[in-house]
């Protein structure tokens, strides 16, 4: 089965400094993945890689046997233009720490804005499966509001419909929580766990352990730009092999 999302070699740097280092990363169609780790290790670098937000020095991505950003030309590399990146986005939804929801915006036009602009879509046809993305977060009512009428954790809500109104093949999510206040969290983690319930690809950046150790079916624990330690969540969770991932759960669970 070819993988859903593949990071094969990725090296990154940023001012003499490997951000990424050697990273390889598989996930499988259907596949929730989480990653792991403490602050500078990667892991939004990483996330950001896979749609191109990032490019890297060295390695590749592909999603379900695509490469991302790049085209094989003989033994060598060359960058896609713009349109062509974007079209490729268009396949991997991307929902950011920060909301970044359109203030002059409905809700509404907010989650019909790209169908309709990139992906050419008839506005009647995608202003209808915007309501049933508002459905399906729990926000049938919000249609009309405008983002600053909408709690962080409606916004965030919004935003995980407006990743899905293009219909990705991969989310991808960057800490979706840490710009939520501790009460709203646990609204935006339910509309995840239903995704994963029904078998949506995804990638999570999260610093919720026990949600990880819930949904995700494989945890990847970065430090300092490599992959110490992956496997299945309830392994790499409950009984991790390496000291460092050992001490790094200690110091999130104290």
């Amino acid at each position: 089965m070819t993988p859903a999302v593949q990071v094969r070699r990725a090296v990154k740097s940023f001012d003499g400094v490997r951000v990424l280092d050697e990273v390889d990363l598989t996930v499988h169609p259907g596949q929730v993945v989480a990653l792991i780790g403490p602050s500078g290790s990667g892991k939004s670098t990483l996330l950001r890689a896979i749609n191109h937000l990032e490019r890297l020095d060295t390695g590749v991505v592909s999603v379900h046997g695509e490469l991302i950003g790049v085209r094989a030309h003989g033994d060598r590399l060359k960058e896609l233009g713009e349109r062509e990146i974007l079209r490729q986005r268009s396949r991997i939804g991307f929902v950011f720490q920060g909301f970044n929801l359109f203030p002059h915006l409905t809700v509404l036009d907010n989650i019909t804005e790209a169908p309709v602009v990139t992906q050419r879509r008839p506005k009647a046809r995608a202003r209808e499966e915007a309501r049933e993305l508002l459905a399906r977060v729990g926000l049938a009512d919000k249609a009309a509001a405008y983002p600053r009428q909408l709690s962080g954790g409606q916004q965030q809500r919004v935003a995980i419909a407006r990743a899905l109104a293009l219909r990705p093949e991969v989310v991808l999510f960057d800490e979706p929580t840490s710009a939520l206040d501790p009460e709203l969290v646990g609204e935006v983690l339910g509309v995840i766990r239903d995704l994963a319930a029904a078998g949506t690809t995804m990638v999570v950046v999260t610093h919720e352990i026990a949600f990880a150790r819930e949904v995700a079916d494989a945890v990847v624990f970065l430090d300092r730009g490599r992959v110490v330690e992956q496997g299945p969540a309830w392994q790499v969770i409950d009984h991790p092999e390496h000291e460092r991932t050992r001490e790094f759960l200690r110091r999130v669970s104290s």
